[in-house]
């Protein structure tokens, strides 16, 4: 099986919403114009392949000096535990540069797999939850 990866490829709004869906992730996939708002105000996208099939993504906002916030990171379900999120984060890493930090908000299903791909815990934040 061949995964391609991309760091040049911006996928359609469908093909997103149809990897969210199969990878579980808690997203607005009913309310297409949001989405394609996430989309268009994101500034790097890392993607995974098979054949021509979306089949990981990391989405992400930098300012490519100083952070980068990854606001997503999806893999379909049937590709899962195969390497492909973690070189997602890799790849997104590289891109942004040692200058950058790389900072995301786990998902509580998520606590025990940052950890295991490089990222700490952090005990410095603060959030203002959105309304809906």
């Amino acid at each position: 099986m061949e995964i391609k990866f991309s760091c040049d490829t911006i996928p359609s709004v469908d093909e997103v919403i149809a990897l969210y869906r199969d990878a579980g992730l808690a997203r607005p996939i009913d309310d297409i114009e949001r989405m394609q708002k996430m989309l268009s105000h994101s500034n790097l996208f890392v993607t995974a392949w098979h054949d021509d099939t979306l089949i990981g993504l990391a989405r992400s906002l930098t300012d490519w000096g100083f952070c980068c916030y990854l606001s997503d990171l999806a893999v379909r379900d049937a590709f899962k535990k195969k390497g492909i999120g973690k070189r997602l984060i890799q790849l997104t890493k590289e891109r942004i540069g040692e200058q950058s930090l790389l900072l995301l908000l786990a998902a509580p299903t998520a606590m025990e797999y940052y950890p295991k791909v490089g990222f700490e815990k952090c005990e410095n934040s603060f959030i203002i939850k959105r309304k809906k």
